[in-house]
């Protein structure tokens, strides 16, 4: 092989020449060098940030740009050959990290840096990057016995395969399912932009009719409009069923023994550290104090929105029996019985709003409201290299400097992950020669792609979802930390990184806001009063059934991760049936296997934390209470959140900075109020 890009230092990856076949032999070359290198660093007789932080950091970040392109094409066009490729390099990556996390002479040499003068007169971020890597050291097991470090080792290799084979089985399952429809006889119900999405699948494949497939914005809508009962019921067990064994591809993919295996696992690292439990360990690095804790903050708000959500579901029970003639609700008639009624109740639907957001005008709207809260602007560049035609590329603008740049890709294709993420592509930090590399993120969405000559149109929970995503992407690239270990969301307590991400959505509600985001594709009206009243209206519509949905998840995750030892498949479901029970107000049916589908927990970052989201949702409601409090758009508020939040990182414990911008502790009446539970006494 002549040259291999992924070893060439780049400003942004050549996405252009990246093969599968230079994969492995550049993080093979990459770590190597690296341990040569970090021994070195290890053995100096006098060490300071410049002669040992400053150059691990160096290492580290020329790995991270290498792999970070490779692992993104992973999620985004994953074939054969690149699976096997990234598969490979899993068990060797995982090696090098146990490797520098219990490398004794580093975390001596860093021991020594933390007790030397020098580190009282380092910036707050180096200080703060020195103590998360001394408690990162421990919690890596640089204290464990010869044996013990060498089965922590086999663990974390062992874990990491099994989250890619998780997250693997998951999109094989998703897109071994299919059902062709020779005409639109059974799609009753459905809306014009669903059936244009059907249609423009088959075509895809060279079939006739119309094709429902696995991804979200195929299968959602047949949950959400068909009036074909047996159809809904067909598409939502073969959701549900994914990678298990139940459903149409029973045995096939099924995640059940990888769910097993990796909550012993787990267990066994936790007690390897000296943790009771895996939710021990995991709240080492966020800002909940104890298992305790976490599960009084879920049972409080169980307890606020319990009684709210039943007669949520009594109301919709009723309305089901009285006007759809649906004597018992199952499952698969939640999502369709619940938009009829959202429609007889506020004559508004999400398919309503589409005209309003077409894809264009909501990216515009999303630089104007963020451009007017922190004082920034955007350029698009075509010259920079990309991995697919839908992919585009911005820069972030302080006055004429370019401050940052993003990867935007929104819709849903063949071998991309379902759900969406930012990620990083390149951190803010001091490069070895004094100059700055600015931050670089990838924006993921899987949205309803455009048909046609037309732009796609995105419904108003797509747009939430876009603003999420882009509030994680503007912690990443609006820090101003040049320590990459504190820059952007690293060293962020897991907990209260979903702050600035949940903090944005707010705007896609407010008539200020909107009047930014939508306008007719058509004919470039605002969205009218009418329909804003009635968005407004609905936008608690079922809100405590909602979350109770997102409790059930949180309680089931923490438990599973505090509560059992090692249990089988059976115990696993036994214990999301008992979650359930105390909390889910909607029916179920015993072949769901949700669980063996749960990404964020067995292939994301989120065992043990998937309670974050409403954690950093108190944190995020109460933050934009001071927006309402002064003027959606104030630029002083804006500035401060800017300065307070978004820019500081992960430089100061999260807890203190959002004091310093709110001037006070969290409160959770703001959530409870958007939420609409705010009257709620617990119980």
């Amino acid at each position: 092989m002549s040259r291999n890009p992924l070893l060439e230092s780049h400003v942004l990856p050549p996405f252009d020449d990246i093969q599968p076949e230079h994969v492995v032999p550049a993080i093979e070359q990459l770590l190597t060098e690296n341990r040569r290198d970090i021994e070195a660093l290890a053995n100096q007789s006098q060490v300071s940030w410049e002669s040992l932080a400053a150059p691990l950091e160096a290492l580290n970040d020329r790995l991270s740009q290498a792999w970070s392109p490779v692992s993104h094409l992973n999620s985004t066009m994953n074939n054969e050959a690149l699976r096997e490729a990234y598969q490979a390099c899993l068990a060797m990556l995982s090696d090098y990290s146990t490797w520098l996390g219990q490398h004794q002479g580093l975390f001596d040499a860093f021991t020594r840096l933390k007790e030397s003068d020098e580190y009282a007169h380092l910036e707050e971020g180096q200080q703060r990057s020195i103590d998360n890597t001394l408690r990162d050291f421990r919690l890596a097991g640089v204290d464990l016995a010869e044996d013990k470090k060498r089965r922590y080792g086999e663990i974390q290799a062992r874990l990491s395969e099994l989250a890619n084979t998780f997250s693997n089985h998951v999109l094989d399952a998703t897109q071994a399912w299919h059902k062709d429809l020779p005409d639109d006889a059974r799609l009753g119900g459905l809306p014009e932009s669903a059936l244009s999405t059907l249609k423009a699948n088959a075509e895809a494949k060279d079939v006739a009719g119309y094709r429902i497939t696995l991804d979200f914005p195929s299968f959602y809508p047949v949950l959400s409009f068909a009036d074909d009962r047996a159809l809904r019921e067909e598409v939502y067990t073969a959701f549900v069923t994914r990678a298990s064994d139940k459903g149409p591809h029973a045995g096939r993919f099924d995640n059940a023994p990888i769910i097993e295996e990796t909550l012993r696992l787990r267990r066994e690292l936790a007690e390897l550290l000296g943790f009771g439990t895996y939710a021990e360990y995991s709240l080492a690095t966020k800002m909940a104090d104890s298992p305790q804790q976490v599960l009084g903050f879920l049972g409080d708000l169980a307890d606020r929105a319990h009684p709210q959500a039943q007669r949520e579901f009594n109301e919709l029970e009723a309305f089901a029996r009285e006007s759809l003639g649906l004597e018992t609700l199952k499952p698969w008639d939640i999502g369709y019985a619940s938009e009829k009624l959202r429609e007889a109740r506020y004559a508004i639907s999400q398919e309503q709003l589409r005209p309003y957001f077409p894809a264009p005008k909501v990216i515009e709207g999303l630089f104007q409201v963020t451009g007017t809260l922190y004082g920034i602007d955007f350029a698009e560049r075509n010259d920079v290299p990309r991995y697919h035609s839908d992919v585009r590329y911005f820069e972030i603008l302080d006055g004429a400097t370019p401050i940052a740049g993003f990867y935007l890709d929104l819709y849903a294709r063949e071998g991309k992950r379902g759900g969406a993420w930012m990620d990083e592509c390149r951190v803010r930090r001091t490069r070895e020669d004094g100059s700055l590399q600015l931050p670089v993120a990838y924006l993921t969405c899987n949205f309803t792609r455009p048909v046609g000559s037309k732009p796609a149109l995105l419904t108003h929970d797509e747009v939430l979802t876009l603003f999420h995503e882009f509030g994680h992407g503007l912690h990443h690239m609006l820090t101003q930390q040049t320590v990459a270990d504190v820059s952007g969301i690293n060293g962020v307590a897991w907990d209260a990184v979903e702050l600035p991400s949940q903090f944005m959505e707010n705007f896609c509600w407010e008539r200020e806001g909107l009047d930014m985001i939508a306008a007719h594709v058509d004919t470039g009206e605002k969205l009218p009063d009418a329909l804003l009243d009635k968005l407004q209206a609905a936008r608690n519509f079922q809100s405590a059934m909602g979350m109770m949905r997102q409790l059930e998840l949180s309680l089931f995750d923490f438990r599973l991760h505090h509560e059992l030892e090692a249990p089988d498949a059976g115990e696993v479901q036994a214990l999301l049936d008992d979650v359930r029970d105390k909390t889910s107000v909607t029916p179920r049916v015993d072949f769901n296997r949700f669980q063996n589908g749960f990404g964020h927990i067995f292939a994301g970052g989120y065992a043990a934390g998937y309670y974050s989201y409403k954690w950093a949702e108190v944190l995020s409601a109460d933050a934009y209470s001071a927006f309402e409090d002064a003027g959606i758009f104030d630029t002083e508020t804006g500035k401060r959140f800017r300065q307070e939040i978004l820019e500081r990182g992960g430089s100061r414990d999260a807890a203190a900075l959002f004091s310093a911008f709110r001037g006070r502790e969290p409160s959770i009446e703001p959530l409870l109020r958007h939420t609409g539970i705010e009257n709620a006494d617990a119980a």
